[in-house]
């Protein structure tokens, strides 16, 4: 596994979640002690006197919450940086790799590899994440392996 996938498996596992079924806003939040709150405007996260709080969307589906969650969870692990106030690319380079952290956190490599049946419907379906996602992250799953040599 590479650094990020570690990091989100000892995250959890530290957590005690093991399973897909686990992998619910509510659930992890608790566990983190971070506090969410759901409104109607773009989901994001802040920082204030030394609280985290993270802020995601109502209007959206359920799984869009669950991945906007996995983006702004990069921002809690590892981001200690305000947007607003760099340059755009910094801020898009930063932005990509929350966007990175979500589809391994959204969709964990050691659940995905405890699985005997590995397909967009599987994933889409067990870890309550969008088409789209889930097709990415079947990509990057599959890229993986055939790097490694061993076939799904």
């Amino acid at each position: 596994m590479n650094r990020t996938e570690l990091y989100i498996s000892n995250l959890y596992k530290n957590m005690n979640i093991y399973h897909p079924y686990q992998l619910m806003i509510d659930t992890v939040s608790k566990k983190l002690n971070l506090s969410v709150t759901f409104w109607g405007f773009t989901s994001e996260i802040a920082f204030y006197k030394g609280v985290y709080k993270v802020f995601i969307n109502e209007n959206q589906s359920n799984q869009q919450q669950w991945q906007d969650f996995g983006h702004e969870m990069y921002h809690y692990c590892h981001d200690y940086v305000v947007y607003d106030r760099l340059h755009e690319t910094y801020a898009e380079y930063g932005e990509s790799k929350a966007d990175y952290f979500a589809y391994h956190f959204c969709v964990p490599t050691f659940m995905l590899m405890d699985l005997k049946e590995v397909n967009i419907y599987v994933i889409a379906n067990r870890f309550n994440v969008e088409y789209d996602f889930a097709l990415r992250r079947l990509e990057m799953y599959q890229n993986k392996i055939l790097e490694k040599g061993v076939l799904v």
